[in-house]
């Protein structure tokens, strides 16, 4: 099956892509809901995209909503729209992502993080294709495909009564998973070779990586996925002063591997806390020692970087 699936714009020749290649090839010209699982940065909103493009509805809308983006109170009008004077604010009608979305797609991503008091609107759209504006009585019928995405265990949810049983089973007609990258390491020399040419080309630049950086690549765990080694690649191109990067070009936290351990819960402490600890080596190193530079680099305060270096005893003869 190697090869034999593509799809634009998403970069992938490993076994486990090609199966989610077939998979969305099958259920495109389909009508069926479909549920994206998998880790955040593995591609559910490309994967979501090429759905509704290689559909029949890919003339029409393709309207994406981050459930977990929108404080509660507004989720509702976001989704279903509102009618004037419906609650403060709503100075004029207005319509909702599903009306949008009507001869279309909607993406829902972050499904998980829907909160319980909404999951049973959510639930009647995909039952009946219908709902109610804010403050109005008029039902309003749409044809709407659904496709949802989440990186939470929905099946540990609904044991725990935090997730409505009968609006997981509507949404999981047909899961698709998307596997985390560390799963299809030979797929990223391939995504390295893409990213490099998308930033240098639009950084004017001709960065390559040489095999011992390649190595460090390769060995890294990437627990962002694929967002994550974009954002590397990205940062390299328009930070390396040459253009050939090495491994000793690299940041510190991307030398750290995965520890493998029967104690999970500690592993993963551990494993946050050692990442924490190169990424402030790594910034300090390169502001030469200057805390304050080091915090914005970071994206902390100058109190919260003081903190962490007394934490972890770093020491600039460490250096």
């Amino acid at each position: 099956m190697k090869g034999k699936y593509s799809i634009d714009n998403i970069i992938g020749k490993s076994d486990r892509m090609q199966e989610v290649f077939e998979a969305v090839f099958r259920v495109a010209r389909s009508k069926a809901t479909v549920l994206l699982r998998g880790e955040s940065g593995t591609g559910k909103e490309l994967v979501a995209k090429a759905i509704h493009y290689m559909s029949p509805r890919s003339k029409g809308s393709f309207i994406k909503f981050n459930c977990a983006s929108i404080p509660e109170g507004l989720l509702e009008s976001e989704l279903f729209g509102h009618e004037k004077g419906a609650f403060t604010g709503a100075i004029s009608s207005r319509s909702g992502k599903f009306e949008l979305a009507h001869k279309g797609t909607i993406f829902l991503d972050e499904i998980g993080d829907l909160p319980i008091t909404l999951q049973p609107k959510i639930l009647r759209v995909l039952q009946e294709r219908e709902f109610e504006r804010v403050g109005s009585e008029r039902t309003i019928k749409v044809d709407v495909r659904i496709i949802a995405a989440t990186s939470r265990d929905l099946e540990n949810l609904v044991s725990r009564n935090k997730y409505r049983e009968d609006l997981y089973y509507r949404l999981n007609v047909i899961p698709l998973f998307l596997p985390p990258l560390r799963e299809r390491g030979e797929d990223i020399p391939v995504l390295i070779e893409y990213f490099l040419k998308k930033f240098n080309q639009e950084n004017d630049r001709s960065v390559t990586l040489d095999k011992s950086a390649l190595q460090v690549f390769l060995n890294y765990n990437w627990p962002g996925n694929v967002r994550e080694l974009e954002n590397t690649i990205e940062r390299l191109v328009i930070m390396t002063g040459s253009n050939q990067v090495s491994a000793s070009d690299l940041p510190v936290s991307l030398s750290i591997r995965r520890v493998k351990t029967t104690d999970r819960s500690s592993s993963l402490i551990s494993n946050i806390e050692e990442i924490e600890k190169a990424n402030i080596m790594d910034a300090l190193d390169k502001t030469k020692w200057v805390q304050a530079r080091a915090a914005k680099l970071l994206g902390i305060t100058p109190r919260q970087i003081g903190y962490k270096i007394k934490k972890y005893g770093i020491e600039e003869k460490s250096f």
